[in-house]
């Protein structure tokens, strides 16, 4: 993957964690589950992406 493509992915991901971190904060009736669940699944995905990308652009 091109360096601008992680760079993108990367600010993606934190713009969805710090929705969800938001989110989070509501009293447990205000919660929109389903949303919580979509950006927890989100996040989770965008962060193994660019842990894959990091761990195959180190030298060895």
């Amino acid at each position: 993957m091109s360096k601008d493509v992680i760079v993108i992915v990367a600010i993606v991901s934190a713009l969805i964690w710090i929705t969800v971190s938001q989110e989070a904060l509501k009293p447990s009736k205000e919660i929109n589950w389903r949303k919580m669940i979509t950006l927890l699944s989100a996040g989770s995905l965008s962060a193994l992406v660019i842990t894959i990308s990091l761990f195959q652009n180190l030298p060895f």
